[in-house]
């Protein structure tokens, strides 16, 4: 007899039905409604950023990130050779050539000695990739893009509460991108993400680009009488009840943890 070993097990507390019974109850299903606000909130204070903003997965936060620093033909991106494939279509979309790095042996992250060597006249961003939530050598590769005027995206998605020197995993660089995939430690309910923007010049294009281009955002602070189309952009918000689901998991973080701390004990005792 075969024993199916499921691939993951997505985090699931209980604590979670009541937010998502009660976004029902709002009658507010679409993007950027209370539990929206509650998420991005909980991100700004907890790791901190300047500004969190959710999304439908971190597929399109990455996306947005390459909207924002304006990737297009031409343009090269320098990312490991080791990722999923989200983090390379984003760029490619925009028309960006990727350009590899061959990854470290003991990290699985891009070999930050090796990045400096790819750079040419036409690399705009390097996007680090934090695999299983291990960081990359962030000192090095700021440096390398201070150095060469480079935008640096941080590609967090298995990154998050995970830290370098004290600072969280998605917001050391210009931007970073989160996941609330099934497989994540946390989910917001199948798939969802977030887009942290660390460098606040970003913050009010981000939101329109976010918003379809349109600055929507604005109008529902009272900031303009109405809104209208002022840039490009696309449909990267989250259903409200993507992110009342992540506001439960986000409740019973520390018990998360220490049920799949306790998992990966078992694991390893049981090992012959």
């Amino acid at each position: 007899m075969v024993n199916n070993i499921p691939f993951n097990v997505p985090p699931y507390l209980g604590i979670e039905d009541p937010f998502v019974i009660e976004a029902i109850a709002n009658k507010k299903l679409c993007g950027d409604g209370p539990f929206s606000k509650k998420c991005e909130d909980w991100f700004q204070r907890q790791l901190p950023t300047s500004r969190a903003l959710m999304t439908p997965s971190c597929t399109h936060a990455l996306e947005l990130a390459a909207l924002l620093i304006g990737i297009g033909p031409g343009d090269e991106v320098i990312m490991p050779s080791f990722t999923f494939v989200s983090t390379a279509n984003a760029f490619a979309l925009r028309g960006a050539r990727i350009v590899y790095v061959d990854i470290r042996a003991d990290t699985q992250n891009i070999n930050e000695s090796l990045i400096e060597s790819a750079i040419t006249e036409n690399t705009k961003a390097i996007v680090p990739v934090h695999y299983a939530g291990v960081s990359c050598d962030m000192d090095s590769i700021c440096e390398i893009a201070r150095k060469h005027r480079l935008w640096v995206v941080e590609d967090a998605a298995q990154g998050m509460l995970a830290s370098y020197k004290g600072r969280a995993l998605g917001t050391i660089g210009h931007l970073g991108a989160y996941s609330f995939h099934e497989t994540k430690n946390y989910t917001s309910g199948g798939e969802g993400g977030a887009l942290f923007v660390n460098d606040p010049g970003f913050a009010e294009r981000a939101e329109i680009i976010r918003e379809k281009g349109t600055n929507r955002s604005l109008f529902f602070r009272g900031m303009v009488d109405k809104y209208s189309w002022v840039d490009i952009g696309s449909s990267y918000l989250p259903s409200e009840l993507q992110s009342a689901y992540l506001w439960g998991q986000m409740q019973g973080v520390d018990k998360i943890n220490r049920i799949r701390q306790s998992d990966v004990l078992l694991v390893s005792i049981s090992r012959p």
